[in-house]
């Protein structure tokens, strides 16, 4: 019983957290992502959501805030990233990384 208890407390603690991160989208198509440079806040936690268009399955990666996760063709994913500090940071899809290619740019 205490565990359930000690479950519940902390899903209500997470969920109102989440629930003001900010969101955002990037969108896979013809193997490219849109926006390719996407602007995010410093010294916070942000959630991507990334949709891929393309016929084709994609994995997103970015080796600067190590995240890799495959996007099945048609289908969305959910990145979390950060709090990261001020700078550039790079992503691209592993399977089509002649032509995608993007940037986070935190300020």
């Amino acid at each position: 019983m205490r565990l359930v208890i000690a479950l519940v407390t902390m899903i209500a603690l997470v969920t109102p957290a989440m629930a003001g991160m900010p969101e955002y989208t990037l969108v896979l198509h013809h193997h490219t992502y849109q926006p390719q440079t996407l602007k995010i806040p410093a010294g916070t936690k942000v959630k991507l959501v990334v949709e891929n268009k393309d016929a084709t399955p994609e994995e997103f990666e970015s080796t600067d805030f190590s995240r890799e996760k495959l996007v099945m063709p048609h289908g969305k994913i959910t990145v979390y990233v950060g709090p990261l500090r001020k700078g550039t940071y790079r992503f691209f899809g592993d399977f089509h990384q002649a032509t995608a290619q993007g940037r986070l740019i935190v300020e």
